[in-house]
């Protein structure tokens, strides 16, 4: 018998009841080190007095009314964000996946509206992930994401990651509109696009008239050490996806555009029952208040550091389990010889959370607000995870 639960979800055998910063508290009292963050969602940590007061305020005050009305709380998140980025304007949603499907829409509408309906095709790459939605796992092509769900949506094109000279030759087909590619891949695998590669797309995309999109829903708002990670590059998209962090806890998305690519999207082509509610939006005010403070984006880049620090001694301490660390700033990747769910349940055993990615990673996201201390702490536990699958290993 099905359960009242969907089961669409390979679930650990955990139920938390209270986060505190970045420690969890499991239903029997244990407490468990988050270097998971609900997968870079709890970016701020669990309980943030800022964000709990932002919305607890607004929760007594007004949910939702709909986007039949102005928004205050709207209006002001949306000055925060192009205040800070790149971005002439901003739509707002639930999640990164919905964020996709504007993304993609926008982008046809832009070249429909320039009288060049043709240019639907987006190219991305291998590894990506943009969301569940039926564009996204289109987008991202995956037989992982996509079996089982044909027909896919047309206007993707697939290419191999880090391939050069096939991407150069992609774009300059004439039903291509735009690049979209995430500056730092999550899911698969926490896998690096270089500084020099992002300055590269930005170069392609403006030497073939492209619309250059950026997926930064895991590796955004703060997560890198800079406000959003293609800051790295010194060099902006024409579009960008937003989410998990910056709701701090609460559904959130965000697609950000210039005036430019967002041109065609006038009143009636896109709309949300929820999107951009005053609860959502109260507390992502209350998220970017916090990041962007003085000092804030400069400590989480000395955390990370630390950390890096840490993982690459784990690594030389535990050779026949770990190969290498990966990714940026908080955004972080442990690149496995054992099974990489091997590790995460040893983890488990040991009260620290971790997840798993694509290319046998093991993924250590952790709060931007981690204390060194903390880091430590997660370290140990680690630690010992590893040893005891080490001794897994010698065993078999």
């Amino acid at each position: 018998m099905i359960s009242p639960v969907l089961p669409s979800y390979n679930r650990a055998k955990l139920s938390f009841v209270k986060g505190e910063g970045s420690w969890m508290v499991e239903a029997d009292g244990r407490r468990f080190l988050d270097f998971a963050s609900g997968i870079a969602v709890m970016s701020l940590g669990h309980g943030h007095p800022a964000l709990v007061k932002a919305l607890t305020d607004q929760a007594n005050a007004l949910w939702h009314t709909s986007n039949l009305y102005v928004v205050p709380q709207q209006e002001a998140l949306a000055e925060r964000l192009v205040e800070h980025t790149f971005a002439d304007t901003v739509f707002f949603c639930n999640s990164g996946t919905e964020a996709t499907e504007l993304a993609v829409k926008m982008t046809r509408k832009y070249w429909a509206d320039s009288d060049t309906p043709e240019r639907t095709t987006i190219l991305t790459f291998e590894g990506a992930f943009h969301g569940r939605s039926i564009a996204a796992i289109s987008a991202a092509g995956s037989e992982k994401l996509t079996k089982g769900f044909g027909p896919l949506l047309p206007g993707f094109r697939h290419l191999p990651f880090g391939d050069h000279d096939a991407l150069r030759e992609a774009a300059q087909a004439p039903d291509v509109g735009a690049i979209m590619v995430e500056p730092l891949q999550g899911e698969g695998g926490i896998r690096t696009l270089p500084d020099a590669c992002l300055k590269g797309l930005r170069d392609l995309c403006d030497e073939y008239g492209l619309l250059l999109i950026f997926d930064e829903i895991q590796c955004g708002v703060g997560r890198t050490g800079r406000l959003f990670a293609h800051e790295w590059a010194g060099i902006a998209p024409d579009i960008m996806m937003v989410a998990k962090g910056i709701g701090g806890g609460y559904p959130l998305g965000a697609l950000l555009a210039t005036e430019k690519a967002a041109r065609g999207m006038t009143a009636g082509t896109h709309g949300s029952t929820y999107g951009g509610n005053p609860l959502g939006c109260a507390v992502g005010v209350a998220v970017m208040d916090e990041i962007t403070k003085p000092g804030f984006l400069e400590e989480v880049r000395q955390k990370a550091g630390f950390l890096r620090q840490k993982l690459e001694g784990l690594v030389a301490a535990h050779p026949d389990v770990f190969e290498a660390v990966r990714g940026s700033g908080l955004m972080l990747g442990l690149k496995c010889r054992a099974p990489n769910t091997d590790i995460v349940a040893a983890g488990y055993d040991e009260a620290v959370l971790t997840v798993p990615a694509a290319d046998n990673v093991l993924r250590i996201l952790p709060a931007l607000t981690i204390t060194e201390e903390e880091i430590a702490q997660g370290i140990n536990r680690l630690d010992a995870a590893a040893t005891a699958v080490s001794r897994k290993i010698a065993a078999a």
